[in-house]
């Protein structure tokens, strides 16, 4: 039987570039090829034979009559010429893949500020002009961005789709994650149903991003919504044992007791042998608790006068010109308006600090606002500026990325607090109105015998408002515990945690180098270096919130994902 012929597999020879072949032969080794210097041609093979050949066939009868070291400066100028050659394509590489990038980072601008895609071609007119009169050597590397409506709709289009990706990736290392569900309605009467995610990882890495956005175009009962969230949630390949809490807005297709949202989630998890919590939004909670401050017969004539002035056009103009006249602190007034959180607070600061100036306008307008000669109620209108100042504060306390719920509910409770000092500071035999400017500066206006009776009417105000407040908190009392756990663990009463946690939180308190560390790290740095000491697992079992094993590091991990709508869906 004839042996089989193997193939042979040049590769494994082992072959190298002779460096005499570059005198001899005008060959070089350039990025692993055998290239020749003359014409530019390659040679497959670190072969002499093949390399010979080449040369004897197309350059011998021009190139033999070169010796010495004529021979050695023409072999030094070819290797410049292809230097610069390959230089010059490396060149032009780099400046079409800056140009790429840039066009890319140009189309997530776009995006992200919702302008026209067409707006794209706008931007490089403006970017050349710019070029053309400082750096016009650089305009023809600008002048490769393309930015044309098309080529932004599919550079979106790849950034949306390397996102979800990058959340795929990210979403399989999730220890726990907890989802945030807003509905709206857009201007075409669609209902958009936003969920957002925020999980964390082993190393308490934390994301937070868009997970979906559903177009519901039918009804939306809690049944509707829960079918769009499992969409997205099953599209993403995210177990839903993992999901450790719920956030809505409170509408009651959200929050409804058997077939609400957050009710069915809760269920889905469940069965799938996860526990998960329900939570209403902090940041919505807080303005509904602002909104419960009515103060109807102050803000009706304020957002009339504001109105007035603002909704004619020659009146406007003849406000301003009046303000501009007087050399008035602000040069006009704030429309109100509900949607906007912190709205009402900023038209009442405007309004009152322009008083004395929209009252003498409007006499002589022969439109007199009798409110703004009332003591009684500018006092009123000056509790109020106060009062809702302290609430904006809250409110954008309670704002911004990477929040942690303990941290948000920290600012609850201190608002709260805050509340019973502005209270007993009303009631005393001498009002103390320090922390009421507006007040303490129109309160002399006001009858003597009339302050006491004004102190109580607006200590009972904050008291209602305090009401209000311990009531649509009052879901974070069954966590409030685990929040102090989590938050000040070297603070904690070791009587007051669940019994197979008391020993190793002493052990926690009594390790100075990690009391130190507490007081130097943030909260996630702290337990991720926690996660990485010497003995993670004994160290993370304190924060085990609910747990049949003790020594599984759950509970910190859960309540840094608890907290994701307050913090992005406004």
């Amino acid at each position: 039987m004839a042996s089989v012929n193997k193939k042979r597999k040049v590769d494994r020879e082992g072959r190298k570039f002779q460096d005499k072949w570059k005198l001899q032969y005008f060959f070089t080794d350039f990025n692993n090829n055998c290239i020749c210097l003359i014409c530019q041609e390659t040679v497959g093979v670190y072969k002499e034979f093949n390399v010979k050949r080449h040369y004897q066939t197309k350059h011998a009868q021009a190139h033999d009559k070169l010796t010495g070291a004529e021979r050695a400066d023409k072999i030094k100028q070819l290797e410049t010429i292809l230097s610069s050659q390959q230089q010059f394509f490396v060149r032009v590489r780099q400046g079409n893949e800056n140009a790429t990038k840039a066009s890319y980072e140009v189309a997530e601008l776009i995006a992200k500020h919702g302008k026209p895609l067409a707006e794209g071609e706008f931007i490089k007119d403006c970017v050349m002009k710019i070029v053309e009169n400082i750096c016009p050597e650089k305009r023809q590397d600008f002048a490769n961005m393309c930015l044309a409506r098309n080529t932004v709709a599919r550079r979106i289009e790849d950034i949306s789709s390397d996102i979800k990706r990058q959340l795929g990736d990210k979403g399989d290392r999730f220890e726990y994650f907890s989802l945030a569900c807003d509905e709206s309605t857009d201007v075409s009467d669609t209902a958009q149903l936003l969920i957002f995610l925020r999980g964390v990882d082993t190393d308490m890495n934390i994301t937070e991003e868009l997970l979906d956005l559903q177009s519901i175009k039918g009804q939306t009962r809690g049944a509707d919504l829960f079918e769009s969230v499992c969409s997205a949630v099953d599209n993403m390949k995210l177990p839903w044992n993992k999901v450790s809490g719920i956030i809505t807005d409170g509408a009651p297709a959200m929050v409804g007791e058997r077939s609400g949202l957050a009710t069915l989630i809760c269920n889905k998890v469940n069965e799938n042998g996860g526990d998960a919590i329900k939570l209403h939004c902090i940041i919505h909670q807080q303005v509904l608790c602002a909104k419960h401050l009515k103060f109807d017969h102050v803000m009706k004539p304020v957002i009339k006068t504001i109105n007035t002035i603002r909704s004619k056009a020659l009146y406007h103009r003849q406000f301003q010109q009046f303000l501009h006249d007087i050399q008035a602190e602000y040069g006009d007034v704030l429309y109100h308006t509900d949607v906007r959180w912190l709205s009402r607070g900023t038209a009442l600061q405007r309004f009152f600090s322009l008083r004395e100036e929209i009252g003498q306008f409007l006499d002589q307008k022969g439109q007199p606002m009798d409110e703004l000669t009332d003591s009684t109620w500018l006092t009123d209108l000056a509790f109020l500026v106060d009062i809702t100042k302290q609430l904006n504060a809250l409110n954008v306390s309670l704002q911004g990325k990477d929040a942690v719920i303990s941290q948000l509910y920290a600012h609850i409770r201190a608002f709260k607090t805050k509340l019973h000092l502005f209270h007993r500071h009303l009631l005393q035999a001498e009002p103390n109105t320090t922390h009421f400017p507006a007040l303490h500066g129109v309160l002399e206006s006001l009858p003597p015998d009339n302050v006491h009776a004004q102190m109580e009417k607006y200590a009972d105000a904050i008291s209602a408002l305090m009401e209000e407040f311990n009531v649509r908190f009052r879901d974070f009392v069954t966590i409030e515990q685990d929040l102090a756990l989590f938050s000040s663990p070297f603070s904690v009463n070791p009587d007051d945690v669940p019994p197979h946690l008391q020993l190793e939180l002493i052990e926690l308190q009594c390790d100075n180098a990690e009391r130190n560390k507490h007081q130097q790290l943030s909260p996630v740095d702290f337990y991720r270096q926690l996660d990485k000491g010497p003995e993670p697992t004994a160290r993370c079992s304190v924060y085990a919130r609910i747990s049949e094993t003790p020594l599984v590091p759950g509970s910190a991990r859960e309540i840094v994902v608890s907290a994701p709508l307050s913090t992005i869906c406004p």
